[in-house]
């Protein structure tokens, strides 16, 4: 469960069209009719996030029911900073508020619902079985015993079998949330756009084909240190 083991890259992308004058004004009068700044719009999201307003009332429909209970939210959260814990580079799962994140995913992708709750509930069972108590009271140990047995699909006992699924939907959740949070970001160390400098194709890359500046090309290209 080492989160740096196990990084992808993220990609941004953007879009641009070109138009007629004529059609540009028509385009941005539209856009500025649809567009809503979500602070002005109390769509209940504070960060001032410009969105289209179909989007700002998707956002307010997710947002305006709570589908966990406070016990299934203290279970989330435990589970989640054993997957992602703080440590010296950044902090836990929790700090990234991957617990809401997962909060507001399967209430926009009501699939996940059964099989979050089912699985929260599998866990508990086996807990009250096992230590007399709900996976979120029971102590740190107990805890990772639990979590041993099914969070290696190769190695669980085949009664684990809806652990480890649970297992697998939780860790990818939290992943997910906690590496498009500013936290997760700043934890791979992703800039952004930011821009760059660069001094051409590396010296052994060029040998490596046979290739090589002209004087020309060296003279006039700007090279930074």
């Amino acid at each position: 469960m080492d989160r740096r083991k196990s990084l992808k890259a993220i990609a941004l992308g953007t879009v641009s069209t070109g138009m007629l004058l004529d059609a540009c004004k028509l385009a941005d009068k539209k856009e500025a009719d649809n567009k809503v700044v979500a602070k002005d719009n109390n769509d209940g999201n504070p960060t001032g996030i410009n969105r289209m307003k179909e989007e700002a009332e998707h956002y307010k429909e997710v947002t305006s029911t709570t589908f966990f209970t406070p016990e299934e939210m203290a279970t989330i959260t435990v589970l989640g900073d054993i997957i992602i814990p703080k440590d010296d580079v950044s902090g836990s799962a929790s700090d990234a508020k991957v617990p809401e994140f997962i909060e507001f995913i399967v209430k926009d992708k009501p699939e996940h619902q059964v099989p979050m709750r089912g699985g929260l509930r599998w866990l508990d069972l086996q807990c009250y079985n096992r230590y007399q108590n709900s996976f979120k009271d029971c102590n740190k140990q107990q805890q990772i015993e639990m979590v041993d047995e099914i969070a290696f699909p190769k190695k669980a006992k085949p009664e684990m079998k809806q652990g480890v699924a649970f297992f697998n939907l939780m860790r990818n959740l939290t992943a997910t949330g906690f590496y498009t949070s500013e936290i997760g970001g700043k934890d791979v160390g992703y800039m952004g756009n930011t821009p760059n400098q660069w001094n051409g194709v590396p010296a052994d890359v060029l040998k490596q084909y046979n290739l090589a500046y002209t004087d020309k090309e060296l003279k006039e290209c700007i090279s930074f240190s």
